[in-house]
Order: C-alpha cells, then sequence, then structure tokens
C-alpha cells in the first residue's frame, strides 16, 4: 500500500500545480472513514483506494482523479453523502465521486432489467466526463488484481465475466490498451484457467525454440534502418494468451496456425520517418498481400494510430511489424490518458494536443452508446446491442459529398444510413456503392462511396435486423417493429405459462391469475403474458405465487432443463418471420442452429412446415433464388434460460492412443455433454471425428470448439455448417 507521502510524491513528480492539502486531507478521510471495514483478502478496506489512486498515477491523472479515487467508495460503504463532499474537497470532486459511486455493480445474473438499468447508469455518467471511467476502471483492474481472495467461485466468475464483457471493451475504447489488456488476462485466468494454462505451455515451448532469434531479428531490422539514416528502437513482443485464445475462436485455427504470436514494434522519431520505414522494410523483405494497414492516416476510432505490415522476413520468419512514433505508441498502451500534462500553468487532459495530434474526442465511442440507449427498446436488446458497440473494429466509408464515416468492420449500408442521421435509416429503401446498386445485405470495404436511395416514409421490415451490425442502427429498427412484436410476445408468454403449469401437473384452465396480476401491478392476463414473453418475468414465478404450496417434485418437472427441439414445443424458442399456427417447425439437422447463432426459416414449398437453418449453413445456397420461401427468425428469451439443444462439432484428431480420450474430457470440463460420436476418414496418422454434443448456446459450443483446438494433437475443430 502506497503511504501518504509517496502518494504525493507521485503526483508531485509529474504535476507541478498539484495541491498537497487536498491530497493529504484526501487521504486522512479516507482511511478515517473506512475504519476497520476488511476485504476479502483481510487487508483493510482503505488500502483499496490507496491503491487505485497509485494505478492512476501511473497514468499522471489530475489530483482531481486522484482525490477522486481516494474517495470513490466512501459514499456507497460509508456514512458519507455528496453534500459531505461538496463541503470538504468542492463541487468537481464531489460530482466525480458521485457519478463512479451511481455506476452500481453490473450483475450480468441478475435479471435484465438490472442489468439494463445499471448499463444505462453507467454509460450516462461516464460519457460525461471520462475521468469517471478512468477511475473506475483502475477501481475494476485492483478487484481483479485481488480476485482470488472471493471464496465464491459463482461470484468469482460472475466478476470476471462483467470485466471480460463490459470493462475490458469500455477500456480498448477509449484506447487504454495496457489496461484492457489486463482486464483480459486477468478475467480470462479465472474464467477459462485450463485452456489459459495450455496457452501458456505452448508459448513456453515456443519462447525456448525462438526466443533467441527474437533480439537477432531486431537487431538486423534496426540495422537495416540505421543504414538508411533512421535512428529506430526496435523490440519483439510475444501475443498475450487472451489475444491467442481469442483469434483461435473467431479465426477457427490451430495454435500452429498462428503467424503473430510473435511481432516486432519499431519505434522511430516523426510521422514522415515511419512512411520511410516502411518503405526500407518493404524494399528489403517481401510484404505478405493484404496484410498494410495505414492507422496514420486514419487512425482507429480510440485514436490508435500506426503503420502495419507483414513481411516474410529474416531467415524465412513471417513477421507482423508496427511501425510508429513515441508519441503514438504512448497513445497505443495509455489511449486518452497519454493526453494529460502540464500547459499554461495548470494540469490536466489537452484537447488541442490531442486534436493536432490526429486524434478526436474521447467521449466519442461513449456517445454513440447514449444514443443506443435512447432508441434501445427490449432491455435485453439494449444490453447485446451496447457490448456490440464496444467490441467491434472499423471501416471507412465516404459519402457522395466526401464526408468520411467510421462504422464497424463488417457493417452494411443500413448501417452507414442509421450513422448518416436516424431520418436516413428511417427511409432507406436501397443503396449505392460506388455508383452502382447493391443488396441492403452487401458489406462495405475501405473507401467505398456509399449513396442512400429514400423512399417517402419510414420502412423497417422484420428482417431489416439481420442487414446492420452496429447498435445505434439495431435500436432504432426495433423501435420501429415493437407495437408489431407486442402480440406475439403475448402468446408466446402465455404458451409459455400454460406449458409449465402443464409440466407440473396443474391446470391452467382452472385458476385465476389474478395473484400474479397484483403481484406484480399489471392491469391484464395479456400484459402479464406479454412481460413472461419479453423475459421479464419468468413462469416459474407465477407457478409458485399461484400454488404456493408446490411440492418438490411438482417444482423440480416444471423447472427442469428443457431440451429445444422441433415439433409443437418449438413455438415457445423461434419467434418471428410471420410464425402462422398450423406450421410444423423443425431445426435443419444440416447446420444444428442453437441459441447465439443468427437464424433464419425456410418454408417447405408445399407450405405446411418450416426448417430452421444457421444463416451461415451451406444448405442455404440451394434457396437464393426463392427469397418467398425465406423467414426471418430470431431466438426468444426462453431458448437462452435453462435449456440445453444439440450441435455438431467435426474435429480431424492425431492416431495416437488416448487422444481421443483427452479430446472428450476436454469437452466434459467445459460442460458439454456427448450424445453421438462417429469415427470417419480413418487414416495412418490421422482421422476425423463427429461429436454431438448438448450445449447451452453458440458461446457454449464456441468455448468447446476453441478448448479443443488449443490442444496439441487435434490438428482442426469445425462446426458442422450443411
Amino acid at each position: 500500500m502506497l503511504r501518504q507521502y509517496e502518494l504525493i510524491d507521485k503526483v508531485s513528480s509529474y504535476d507541478p500545480t498539484a495541491d498537497e492539502a487536498i491530497l493529504n486531507r484526501a487521504y486522512v478521510y479516507a482511511m478515517r472513514m473506512h475504519g476497520s471495514q476488511k476485504r476479502a483478502s483481510g487487508d483493510p478496506y482503505f488500502a483499496h483506494p490507496i491503491e487505485v489512486a497509485g494505478i492512476l498515477t501511473d497514468y499522471r491523472l489530475d489530483t482531481s482523479t486522484i482525490v477522486t479515487a481516494l474517495l470513490h467508495d466512501v459514499i456507497e460503504d460509508c456514512p458519507v453523502t455528496p453534500e459531505d463532499i461538496t463541503e470538504l474537497f468542492g463541487p468537481e470532486i464531489a460530482e466525480m465521486v458521485e457519478g463512479v459511486t451511481k455506476l452500481t455493480k453490473l450483475e450480468l445474473n441478475s435479471e435484465y432489467t438490472k442489468q439494463a438499468e445499471n448499463l444505462r447508469k453507467f454509460i450516462l455518467a461516464i460519457s460525461k466526463d471520462v475521468r469517471v471511467l478512468m477511475v473506475k476502471l483502475a477501481d475494476r483492474l485492483h478487484n481483479m488484481r485481488t480476485l482470488q481472495y472471493i471464496k465464491n467461485p459463482a461470484k468469482r466468475e460472475r466478476i470476471a465475466r462483467e470485466t471480460l464483457d463490459i470493462y475490458a471493451p469500455l477500456a480498448r475504447s477509449i484506447g487504454c490498451h495496457r489496461i484492457c489488456s489486463e482486464l483480459e488476462e486477468l478475467a480470462f485466468e479465472h474464467l477459462n484457467p485450463v485452456a489459459r494454462d495450455a496457452i501458456g505451455r505452448r508459448l513456453e515451448a515456443l519462447r525456448n525454440e525462438q526466443g533467441g532469434a527474437v533480439a537477432v531479428v531486431s537487431g538486423e531490422i534496426a540495422a537495416k534502418l540505421e543504414a538508411q539514416g533512421i535512428s529506430a528502437r526496435v523490440f519483439g513482443r510475444e501475443k498475450n494468451p487472451y489475444s491467442i485464445w481469442r483469434k483461435l475462436q473467431r479465426k477457427s485455427i490451430g495454435f500452429s496456425q498462428l503467424s503473430d504470436i510473435y511481432a516486432f514494434r519499431v519505434i522511430v522519431e516523426s510521422e514522415d520517418e515511419c512512411y520511410r520505414a516502411l518503405g526500407v522494410i518493404h524494399r528489403a523483405w517481401s510484404s505478405v498481400p493484404e496484410r498494410f494497414k495505414d492507422y496514420i492516416s486514419t487512425p482507429k476510432r480510440n485514436n490508435y494510430r500506426s503503420l502495419h505490415t507483414t513481411v516474410v522476413g529474416p531467415r524465412g520468419m513471417r513477421i507482423e511489424m508496427q511501425i510508429r512514433t513515441e508519441a503514438m505508441d504512448r497513445v497505443a498502451e495509455e489511449g486518452v490518458a497519454a493526453h494529460w500534462r502540464y500547459k499554461d500553468k495548470s494540469y490536466g487532459f489537452d484537447a488541442e494536443a490531442q486534436a493536432a495530434e490526429g486524434g478526436r474526442d474521447p467521449l466519442v465511442n461513449l456517445r454513440h452508446l447514449v444514443q443506443v440507449l435512447e432508441h434501445g427498446g427490449d432491455v435485453e436488446e439494449l444490453v447485446e446491442h451496447a457490448k456490440l458497440e464496444m467490441y467491434l473494429d472499423q471501416v471507412f466509408v465516404f459519402t457522395p459529398k466526401g464526408k468520411l464515416v467510421s462504422l464497424p468492420r463488417g457493417a452494411m449500408p443500413l448501417d452507414f444510413a442509421y450513422a448518416v442521421h436516424t431520418d436516413v435509416g428511417d427511409t432507406c429503401i436501397g443503396v449505392k456503392i460506388n455508383g452502382e446498386l447493391k443488396p441492403l445485405r452487401t458489406q462495405m470495404h475501405n473507401g467505398d462511396v456509399v449513396e442512400v436511395i429514400r423512399g417517402p416514409k419510414p420502412v423497417a421490415p422484420q428482417d431489416w435486423r439481420t442487414l446492420t451490425v452496429t447498435g445505434r442502427a439495431r435500436a432504432a429498427i426495433r423501435r420501429h417493429i415493437r407495437i408489431a412484436e407486442k402480440e406475439e410476445f403475448t402468446r408466446l408468454g402465455r404458451a409459455t405459462v400454460e406449458q409449465t403449469f402443464e409440466r407440473a401437473g396443474k391446470s391452467r384452465a382452472d385458476v385465476s391469475l389474478k395473484p400474479a396480476l397484483e403481484r406484480f401491478a399489471v392491469a391484464s392476463e395479456e400484459e402479464l403474458h406479454h412481460l413472461v414473453g419479453r423475459g421479464k418475468i419468468t413462469p416459474g414465478q407465477i407457478l409458485d405465487i399461484i400454488f404456493p404450496g408446490l411440492n418438490a417434485s411438482e417444482r423440480a418437472a416444471a423447472m427442469a432443463t428443457r431440451r429445444i427441439e422441433g415439433g409443437k414445443s418449438a413455438r415457445l424458442f423461434v419467434k418471428g418471420g410471420g410464425l402462422t399456427p398450423g406450421v410444423s417447425l423443425h431445426f435443419g439437422a444440416c447446420c444444428t442452429p442453437v441459441p447465439g447463432d443468427r437464424i433464419v426459416g425456410i418454408v417447405d414449398p408445399e407450405g405446411t412446415g418450416l426448417t430452421v437453418h444457421a444463416i451461415d449453413c451451406a444448405k442455404l445456397a440451394e434457396f437464393e433464388d426463392r427469397e418467398e420461401l425465406w423467414r426471418d427468425l430470431q431466438w426468444t428469451p426462453e431458448a437462452e434460460r435453462n435449456t440445453v439443444t444439440q450441435s455438431r462439432l467435426t474435429a480431424t484428431i492425431r492416431n495416437a492412443p488416448g487422444v481421443l480420450g483427452q479430446a472428450c474430457t476436454v469437452i466434459g470440463d467445459a460442460g458439454g455433454n456427448i450424445v453421438n460420436l462417429r469415427m470417419h476418414r480413418r487414416q495412418a496418422d490421422f482421422f476425423d471425428v463427429d461429436f454431438d454434443i448438448e450445449v447451452k448456446d453458440a458461446r457454449h459450443l464456441t468455448n468447446i470448439a476453441a478448448a479443443l483446438r488449443a490442444n496439441p494433437s487435434i490438428e482442426t475443430v469445425e462446426r458442422a455448417k450443411g
């Protein structure tokens, strides 16, 4: 724990205007207020805010932010009011402390309503002052560093999950790579220790094999540049385990196929020398096609600037290089925190210097999320859209008048239309890309010129949600179709309640739902069913209210894990597409869709049935010219609660004793249940295995596939897609 004088010395070392008196008061006040409170580790609680303040001094933040860090828990955990803070430390610090206090823990295992409301408060608070977010990130970082002291495994997992889903992406969105990377690694360690250890062992082996070559290659690159009069600092860096894990998941490749485990950073003195260094490197070694990116002329949304290239370098090694200046490197690591400096006899955020270096307002990304909040409809989509906005990388396109629009990679024309203006998106009926009419399903690429063709009035067909990737566009579309969906949710809720009663051996027709209406303060059974259909109330809650004396076996039968399968019950799990009574549903064996997949339905030409497919199922190609057979479908909230469904993974496995057993163990450790196994294409060295596995959702299946790929004896793992 930092002592009082050590903290003040650290702040004074970079901020000559630091108010030592207020720092001293805040330090003593935090210690006195937290008093005898203890953390899970047994340490005094006041050690936590002091350590959070210490983390922020490493990023050279101003005095007000450091004081806020010292006081960030006193309102929540001590008999202290915002008025007390205002009186003792002034309105600026009081407002920041209150802003941090309002950011209630995002309990990802809680009901969606609570999570969405917390997320709403969170985004609105941090979009006003980025310093509030910096304090919250430092707070979460210290909590993650001490997470091992929490004895409850479920609580540890919840905290690690929300760190990975919310806090790390927020750190990335304002460019704080160093914080983001550490948060990801700490969360990964708790969420998937088996995979992390496996990757760690592979990295250790690679380090022993190639570690010496990294220094040699760094020296050769520096020598080539020095010969052309460019002084550069060159060093190799190793990709961290979570980044490797994420790439194994995203690209569906094996560890041995990764080409960028080691990358080299070239640090030069000026922007001009970045491009000169690139020329020297490309003349010296062959560049890999389509692997060059210029983030200097077009920075990322979080102000990251650098040149990226991949070459076949010394000793035939495939090398990824990042070329940047010292200033760019600091922004890449520290993001918005890199722009705190002393200027005009004061210390604080220097917006002018940031703009001069090609950056933009660090809160722009967060304000996009505010727009999602304003247009959001159902709370479960609100949460997912907000997370989506934080995660996605970008592509740059232009309006016909030359205005640059930054969009997430994979964005489609409707995303562009809504980014220009909500009214443009609402009235979009077509699009021209580079002067040619294109389908609304077309993905845009860097440099495209996009012209929106508008109609006279707003339109929002059901299937438009599959034509967007941004939370802003999806939220706006959702607003249009919300009313049309109410009837479908009500029908779904009614069916869910009736099935739950039936599974418990009770008849819905014989009882009144009046006690449930009073308990949930709703006016009618229709409204109650609507809330059940949207997932705001569970059928189990209604069952407990109507039958408070339900015995254990009846309740267990009603609440048992349900299997998603075709037939009569399929309507509980799939909605949309104008589904009408009498049309039977079943799930395609070709692609075995699971909750979390984007899904579509193909109507039987006779009109008597509908088959649900994953959007990337190869079999869909057979129906490309039969648009009248396609139906846009979505999973219901019921499909994502207490259900399992079957899907298939095909793995190519080394033909050696015990390897198949290892694969089965990996699947079991990851929570998958193997229901069928088939070996085929058996050869001397390898054989293929189809695993039919019961899983909870697409994320669960992806985690199992990635865990299998981390095993050195498993060459490839692919999901069945038709």
